[in-house]
This record gives C-alpha cells, sequence and structure tokens, in this order.
C-alpha cells in the first residue's frame, strides 16, 4: 500500500487558514527567536531555562528523566545529551533512578538555581517585551483559550 498522497485526495488549506496556518508559524517563530536571544545574552538557551524552571518548582528540585523529556516533548536520548551539557556547567546533577534502569534523576544544584534566579528577571521582561505587553487582556484570554485547544487536542 503506497503512503504517498495524490494532489486530488489532499484537503488544501483555503486562503483564510492559509493565512491563519502562516501567521501563527511566523508568530510563535518570531516571539521564541527573540526571547531565545534574550536569554542567550544572559548564558541560558530555551531549553537550559525550560529545565531550570520545570525543576524549580518540583519537590526537592528532582525529576525524572523520562517526566521531564515528556514535559518538553523531547526524547529521552536528547535530553540526556542536553543534560550532560548543562551538568558541565554545573546546572544540574544526575542521581541513579532505581525504578528505571535505563533512566535517572534530574536534580538542580545550587548553582543552577541561582543562575535561574539571576536570569528569570530578564526573562520576563523579554516575555512582556515581545508577547505579554504587545497584547490586550482579552487577546490573552483569546490565546490562552486557543492555546488548550491545540495543546490538548490528539496528536
Amino acid at each position: 500500500m503506497s503512503t504517498k498522497t495524490s494532489a486530488d485526495t489532499v484537503n488544501w488549506l483555503n486562503p483564510d487558514e492559509e493565512r491563519a496556518w502562516r501567521a501563527y508559524r511566523r508568530t510563535v517563530t518570531a516571539v521564541q527567536a527573540a526571547t531565545a536571544r534574550d536569554l542567550a545574552a544572559v548564558g541560558l538557551s530555551d531549553p537550559d531555562y525550560e529545565v531550570l524552571s520545570t525543576l524549580s518548582e518540583r519537590p526537592d528540585h528532582t525529576s525524572t528523566l523520562r517526566e521531564q523529556a515528556g514535559k518538553m516533548r523531547w526524547s529521552r536520548s536528547r535530553l540526556s545529551r542536553h543534560a550532560t551539557r548543562m551538568e558541565a556547567r554545573g546546572l544540574l546533577r544526575r542521581e541513579p533512578d532505581p525504578a528505571d534502569g535505563r533512566g535517572c534523576f534530574l536534580v538542580l544544584t545550587d548553582h543552577g538555581l541561582r543562575t535561574l534566579e539571576d536570569a528569570a528577571p530578564a526573562h520576563m521582561a523579554s516575555v512582556r517585551r515581545h508577547f505579554i505587553d504587545r497584547l490586550s487582556p482579552e487577546d490573552l484570554r483569546a490565546v490562552e483559550r486557543i492555546a488548550g485547544k491545540l495543546r490538548d487536542a490528539d496528536d
């Protein structure tokens, strides 16, 4: 059985749908690039900040590699490689997970927490500048509603 889709069976986007899709993609790309650039200025990447902020919110500042990879929608191997780089910088450490012989715990170090605390004000200013302050309260509610529909859709 062929997995190719013939042009006759493609449900092409109409002009309104095409404009909405392109606007969404361009917006996400622009906002992510701007906030990533601002984070880089304080020595962190978007994924660094995601890992550090998630760990800071967890009991004992600890999460399993599996849970963190799922949250980030990354493979475990991709996150493991990234965690190795973060560990080399002293931002986190790994501990064995007795319940998962192939997994580990990611633990936020004191240095990682201080790094996050130092970066958070600049990151929040960036999020405000590139996203929050450009939208009205009604826009923000609409974004939240739309994001919920997209995030909760079946993959």
